[in-house]
């Protein structure tokens, strides 16, 4: 177990005292409820997963809710909290490796951003066409794109 999860699992620097709320370790503390807990952590986190993947084309929260789905396992999970830091440490690291870059570069890789975006909606539109919920005024610009 890495120290970080071991961390994590005990209330200041303890080691024989688990960490987490009182009606968690109740839980945790019977064979059978702590069975019935771990899947029903695994369930939601794989609900929210499945609603936060669903929501990746559209714009909006999609990855937020991943990882909050992945947070949820990493509640319960040796292997999701590992999965979690891991992921933290790589957006971290990217983040800072791009405040490094000068104003050009950090332009490109925003126009390259807005690119993908705009090919993943043009991609979704194409798969299911324009929405006729969409008002007039931004229905009839889309009509006229080629392909949709």
């Amino acid at each position: 177990m890495s120290a970080s999860v071991k961390s994590q699992q005990t209330n200041k620097g303890e080691e024989d005292e688990p960490c987490g709320w009182k009606w968690q370790q109740k839980l945790r503390a019977n064979p059978a409820t702590r069975t019935i807990y771990r899947v029903l952590v695994a369930v939601l986190g794989f609900v929210i997963i499945v609603l936060g993947v669903v929501l990746l084309p559209l714009p909006g929260p999609g990855w937020v809710i991943i990882f909050l789905g992945l947070g949820v396992w990493a509640s319960e999970f040796e292997w999701a909290s590992n999965l979690l830091s891991w992921t933290k440490d790589t957006v971290w690291g990217w983040t800072a490796w791009v405040a490094r870059q000068n104003i050009v570069v950090r332009g490109l890789i925003g126009l390259a951003v807005a690119a993908l975006v705009v090919a993943c909606m043009y991609g979704y539109l194409l798969w299911q066409g324009v929405p006729s919920w969409l008002p007039d005024f931004a229905r009839n610009p889309l009509m006229k794109v080629p392909g949709l």
